[in-house]
């Protein structure tokens, strides 16, 4: 099995999984490995899951600000979660290819492997929640048909970004493309680089 495919079939489960309980707090049953490159890609979709509805929740009308504040700093702490395992699985991708030899035409991505499946692992989320809106009986002809529309653009999306990072993947084995991990530098959760959080004066 391709990595790709991989991805595709642990992320699909990791959703199904999430949406039996459709919570928040409910509790993650990761069966693979513990630090097997599966466990991190089923751990990566789960948090993306929970973050999705938080992202959900927070944006209630009638949300008691004391909540929204809560929910604001757990969403920070699942955006840093996030990144962290997007880098984790980048060196995973750097270990893998530690002594392949770089062709002198090799060139640099737009973006790493796992920031690139970052961004399938979040289309996933989108199918689901676009094929509900679909199967959905409370709404018009014309809300179904610009779901239904939607729903074909993100699984051709799917099949585009798919290949896209198979072909990155082998390009970076076959030597063709440089494998680098950039860390994010975030600097906002970092109270010696927030100014508001080393107490700078405006």
């Amino acid at each position: 099995m391709n990595f790709i495919r991989l991805c595709n079939q642990i992320f699909n489960e990791s959703v199904l999984d999430y949406h039996k309980t459709d919570h928040v707090d409910a509790p993650i049953n990761n069966n693979y490995e513990l630090k097997s490159i599966e466990y991190y890609l089923y751990l990566k979709n789960w948090i993306d899951a929970v973050q999705w509805h938080l992202e959900d929740i927070i944006r209630n009308p009638a949300i008691d600000p004391v909540e929204a504040l809560a929910l604001k700093r757990r969403i920070d702490k699942s955006n840093q979660d996030r990144t962290d395992l997007v880098e984790l699985i980048d060196s995973y991708f750097y270990d893998q290819n530690k002594d392949v030899l770089v062709k002198s035409t090799a060139t640099s991505n737009t973006e790493s492997p796992a920031w690139a499946v970052d961004r399938l692992s979040i289309l996933h989320l989108k199918i689901y929640h676009m094929q509900q809106e679909v199967d959905r009986k409370d709404t018009s002809a014309e809300h179904h048909a610009q779901c239904l529309t939607k729903l074909n653009i993100l699984l051709e999306q799917k099949e585009d970004l798919s290949t896209s990072i198979q072909q990155l993947i082998d390009d970076i084995a076959t030597g063709e493309k440089k494998m680098k991990v950039y860390k994010q530098m975030k600097m906002y959760n970092d109270p010696a680089l927030n100014p508001v959080l080393y107490g700078k004066s405006k």
